[in-house]
Formats: C-alpha cells, sequence, structure tokens
C-alpha cells in the first residue's frame, strides 16, 4: 500500500508529493518488529520511548516514520507528524486490513473481575452457533484454527486488526474479547465499534494506573461511550454491581441487565452447585431457560448470567446458548481443580485483588467439609494499598492462611509479604509464611486432610513467576500436581 494511501487525512502536516507513492509493506510500533518497509510508529510508552529506537528501526528496514513531534533536523526519510500517534496507528492499521473489524460481530468485556470466564462463556456458546468466533483475553488468543499465547488482555490496535482480518480470511463472523482498563484508557480499540459490551464489575484493582476509582471507572466508561466509534449496539450490565447505575444513564440502542439481583432481566429462579458443577433455572427476555455447567461456584454463576444476557441480545437461540455453555469444561485458571486421588480439593485460582480472593474465598467455603486453606501473594510494582486488605481477607474467610510471594518483579518479597501479613494480623488468625512459592504450595497441600479445600491464589493460568533479574517458568497447577504426587498421593 502506499503512504499516501494509508494516512491522507490523519497527518496534521501534508506529504509531499514525493512521499505519497513510497511502498509500505507492514506498519510497526515496536523496532524489533520493523521489516522492510514498514512504517515505523513512534510512541511514548510508561517505560520506553519509541523516538529512541527511530534510528533502529531505520536500520531494520523501516522507510518512514509517524509521530507527534517534528522531524529532526535534516531528517533524510518521509516523517509524518500527528496529533496523536495511538489514534493515527489504529486508523492506519483500519485502512492497511481493509477494515476486518467492520466484518465480525464483535464483543468487549470490560470490569475487574470475571472478564476471562464470560469470555470464554460466550465463545463456547458463538463456537455452538456455528459463527468460528475469535478469542483475545489474559490467556490465550484464538484466530482461527490458530492459539496464541496472550501479551496483553487487550491486543495493540495495529496487532488486533490483524488479528481479526485474519479471522475474517479463516471465515470466522465473530469475536469476543476482554477490553482491560489500560487498553481503553491508551485507545488500543479507537475506532472499533462493538455489536456488544459487557460490564462485569468494578472493585480496587490497577489503582497504581488509574490513582483512583473515578479515573478507573472512568476507563471503563469508554467502551460503553465508544473509542471513536459509535457506542455498542448493546449494552449489558450488572445490576449487582453500584457502577452499573451509572452506565445504566448512557443513551443505548439497547440494554439488558443481568444479576442475583430480582430486578435483572436475566437472573436465576433456581440454583445448586456442588462439585461437579451448576445447575440453574435462568428467567431470560426468551422465557425460561434451563442451563448445566462443570463450572463451579455463585461467582460463575454470575458469568454465566452476563454470557446468557449478551448472546440472547444477539438473537443467538436458547438451546445453542445452552450447548455453548455445556461444552465449556474449564476455564485454564479461573478456580481449575487439580485432582491427583487426594481426599481434600485443590483449586487454582488467578483471584489476585481483595475483592476476587474473597470471591474465591466464599465460594470455597461453600464446596468444604472441613477447613479451607489458602496460598496468596501480592503482586510487586502494583498498588500496595490493596496488599493489607487481600490479607484481611485471607485472614477472615479461610481457616488457614499461607503467605507467601506472587510475582514480586522489582521489589523485595519480603516487604510486599509485611505489606498484607498487616492485614492478616488484623483478622487475628492462623498464619503461616514462606517466601518460597513452591515451599509455601508444599505447606498448604502438607497440612490438608479429608475434606479439606486448599486454595492457591493469584497467578491461576500464568506460567511463570516473575522476579527482580529474571523470569522463571512456575506453574500452580504443575506445582501442585508434582507435590501431591511427592507427598504420596496420585491416581492408581
Amino acid at each position: 500500500m502506499k503512504l499516501g494511501e494509508l494516512v491522507r487525512g490523519l497527518s496534521d502536516e501534508a506529504l509531499g508529493t514525493d512521499l505519497l507513492g513510497q511502498e509500505i509493506t507492514s506498519l510497526a510500533y515496536d523496532s524489533r518488529r520493523v521489516q522492510e518497509g514498514s512504517l515505523f510508529f513512534a510512541i511514548r510508552g510508561a517505560k520506553a520511548d519509541g523516538h529512541d529506537f527511530v534510528e533502529y528501526a531505520l536500520e531494520r528496514g523501516a522507510v518512514a516514520v509517524a509521530s507527534e513531534r517534528p522531524a529532526p533536523p535534516e531528517f533524510g526519510r518521509p516523517w509524518i507528524r500527528v496529533s496523536n500517534t495511538r489514534r493515527t496507528l489504529a486508523e492506519a492499521a483500519r485502512t492497511f486490513y481493509s477494515d476486518p473489524a467492520s466484518r465480525l460481530q464483535l464483543v468487549g468485556i470490560s470490569g475487574t473481575n470475571g472478564k476471562t470466564t464470560t469470555a470464554y462463556l460466550l465463545h463456547s456458546i458463538l463456537q455452538a452457533a456455528g459463527m468460528l468466533p475469535g478469542l483475545f483475553g489474559t490467556v490465550e488468543y484464538r484466530v482461527g484454527s490458530r492459539t496464541l499465547p496472550a501479551v496483553h488482555t487487550t491486543p495493540e490496535s495495529v496487532d488486533l486488526l490483524s488479528y481479526f482480518a485474519d479471522l475474517v480470511a479463516a471465515g470466522g463472523k465473530a469475536a469476543v474479547m476482554e477490553v482491560s482498563s489500560h487498553a481503553l484508557a491508551q485507545e488500543r480499540v479507537w475506532g472499533i465499534h462493538f455489536s456488544a459490551a459487557v460490564f462485569t464489575n468494578l472493585t480496587r484493582d490497577h489503582l497504581d494506573y488509574h490513582k483512583d476509582f473515578e479515573h478507573y471507572f472512568a476507563a471503563k466508561r469508554r467502551l460503553f461511550e465508544g473509542v471513536g466509534a459509535p457506542p455498542p449496539d448493546l449494552a449489558v450490565l450488572n445490576l449487582d454491581d453500584p457502577w452499573s447505575e451509572r452506565l445504566l444513564q448512557l443513551p443505548y440502542k439497547r440494554s439488558v441487565t443481568y444479576g442475583v439481583n430480582t430486578d435483572a432481566v436475566v437472573r436465576p429462579r433456581t440454583f445448586t452447585q456442588s462439585l461437579m458443577g451448576i445447575n440453574a433455572t435462568l428467567a431470560t427476555p426468551q422465557g425460561k431457560l434451563e442451563i448445566e455447567s462443570t463450572l463451579v461456584g455463585r461467582v460463575n454463576l454470575e458469568n454465566i448470567l452476563a454470557a446468557v444476557a449478551t448472546a440472547e441480545g444477539l438473537g443467538v437461540p436458547g438451546e445453542t446458548i445452552r450447548q455453548g455453555i455445556a461444552d465449556l469444561k474449564l476455564v485454564p485458571g479461573r478456580f481449575e481443580r487439580v485432582d491427583e486421588g487426594q481426599p481434600f480439593l485443590v483449586i487454582v485460582d488467578y483471584a489476585h485483588t481483595d475483592d476476587a480472593l474473597a470471591n474465591a474465598l466464599k465460594t470455597a467455603r461453600e464446596l468444604t467439609r472441613n477447613r479451607l486453606i489458602v496460598v496468596f501473594g501480592c503482586g510487586g510494582d502494583r498498588d500496595r494499598a490493596k496488599r493489607p486488605l487481600m490479607g484481611e481477607v485471607a485472614g477472615s474467610l479461610s481457616d488457614l492462611a499461607v503467605l507467601t510471594s506472587d510475582n514480586p518483579r522489582s521489589e523485595d518479597p519480603i516487604r510486599i509479604m509485611s505489606d498484607a501479613m498487616v492485614g492478616l494480623q488484623k483478622a487475628n488468625k492462623t498464619y503461616l509464611t514462606e517466601v518460597d512459592r513452591r515451599a509455601a504450595i508444599r505447606k498448604a497441600l502438607t497440612e490438608a486432610g479429608d475434606g479439606d479445600v486448599v486454595l492457591i491464589a493469584g497467578k491461576g493460568h500464568e506460567s511463570y513467576q516473575v522476579l527482580k533479574d529474571e523470569t522463571i517458568p512456575f506453574d500452580d497447577r504443575e506445582v501442585a500436581r508434582r507435590v501431591l504426587l511427592e507427598i504420596g498421593w496420585g491416581r492408581s
């Protein structure tokens, strides 16, 4: 594609006629991904400034640069000055990939907790409907027959549109994606129109980035207002969460509420749960809907309600919704069981905020016949204020808490644990500390007896641990499995 076609109407400074014919073969915002013929977008980020890598991008084959800054003196290549580099990147990507988003039914899910499970449920439902949907979220990206590890919960705009183009080429008709508050604030979904937007809840998280709840909510709200595009055709809102009241005030073509709240449009009429999963009869606009799911707990009932409300709003028949929910057997690292024949339940969950941890513990409590043991830690280089809150929740809602390290990143793990210990001590309950996460999991599993539940919280699907100077392989599920075998359990 010619440079003039790509950026016409997007640049604050007119391109000279000698630049219009330059052939562009790819778009890049990371100099390491520049190819011969790339247009390089120099973006200033939180940790790195793309302008520092312009020369490297040129060495790798970039033929032009887009930036909010004026061109350096005597710069010998095309330099396109724009008012907003991220927005221009998104607009250019839409042109470059022939606007693939317009050919997909897109569902965006935002909220603090429940995004991933709701996304997997909706993906399964749309798959049952024969729509060959894509999936983009915290765990992985599914594009046609490919499954890719997730780099970010929500990809950067150019990557997202590239995936959409591949999905359309593979015959896909829809995509379900988690839309993070970071992505909304950074406008990674600029110019994308959603068929449906789902709000799960808002609880304390990412305040190190957003500073306070109002700014955090304002980022989430952007999905429902439209980010450089019209608002979603359908808004699906959790009536159990008070923040939904503010979202309900926005003008939508259509909206539907869900929740355990009796005023919600989609709500449970009956609900039973066990270690085998959930059985429920739901009230919906289409009438009574009976569902069965292998997912466990009241929290997952809310996720199912969100998926049902969205699918019905998109016109999916009830029988297909029921089939899609039944087809989803598990969500990686979300209340995922580790079973080696031991007489107690071992659960791995991604809960890494005080609210998510409380929900996971309450769900686990409903399943235990004896004691509830929790292994947890707090992430480094993140909101310190939530650490004592997590400690208090862990101490108050369990019979034994084992405090350990999560992803300490650049921080001292002992300091992180000390912050959480303030809350543990406030709970005035028994707890153990062990900075080595593997040893902490061993302590918990060795303590466990018949009828207990051991909840290993914080890392969920992650297969690594981020330390100060290195990232090491570490998967809570595999570690728990190995420890269970080492201490004498195992299927015969």
